[in-house]
């Protein structure tokens, strides 16, 4: 599916078709960025029963220094529903933006976070999100999961991917781009 534009207007149905593909393919885990926890909601709306759900957020700071993007009650809320939510640096930012910001030039993980955009904001961070949350030991090595990013807020972007863990980034697989916004 290719949506028109980018944006949250295509949240729902984003949702629906990820969604959709772990059901089909018998996929059991979904990782969904959500910064403030509405994506996730709308998902838990649409139902994700037998579903292992993460979350994966901005990191604290990334607004300004000491916000965290995502409420305690929100936090808890998703905890009691059995989403697992992770805020952690960006695998495919952190230091070496700070370096850049700071001195000038370009590091490989932004080659790498440039080259994704290429295909989507929404497709980059589906990658980096699903290299997170391995990282983290929320999905399991080897498997398939669904991961759902965007280009901004909501969601606009799903893929089938089998991530990697960071020291490994080259051998991570997209096996298959389930929808995204024709433009970015």
């Amino acid at each position: 599916m290719i949506w028109d534009e980018k944006g949250p207007e295509n949240t729902i149905e984003t949702l629906k078709i990820a969604l959709d593909a772990c059901r089909k393919r018998q996929i059991e885990h979904v990782v969904i960025a959500s910064n403030t926890g509405n994506t996730i909601r709308k998902a838990l709306e649409l139902g994700v029963d037998k579903l292992s759900v993460t979350c994966v957020t901005h990191h604290v700071g990334f607004r300004g220094p000491g916000v965290d993007e995502m409420s305690k009650d929100e936090r808890a809320y998703l905890a009691s529903r059995g989403v697992k939510v992770l805020t952690t640096t960006h695998v495919l930012a952190g230091v070496d933006r700070a370096i850049r910001n700071q001195y000038g030039g370009i590091h490989p993980p932004e080659i790498i976070a440039n080259s994704l955009r290429m295909l989507g904001q929404g497709l980059k961070v589906c990658v980096e999100i699903s290299i997170m949350a391995l990282d983290a030991g929320l999905v399991p090595y080897g498997e398939q999961v669904v991961a759902v990013g965007g280009s901004g807020s909501g969601a606009d972007t799903a893929a089938i991917i089998v991530p990697e863990h960071s020291n490994n980034v080259f051998d991570l697989r997209i096996h298959e781009i389930l929808c995204k916004p024709r433009t970015w």
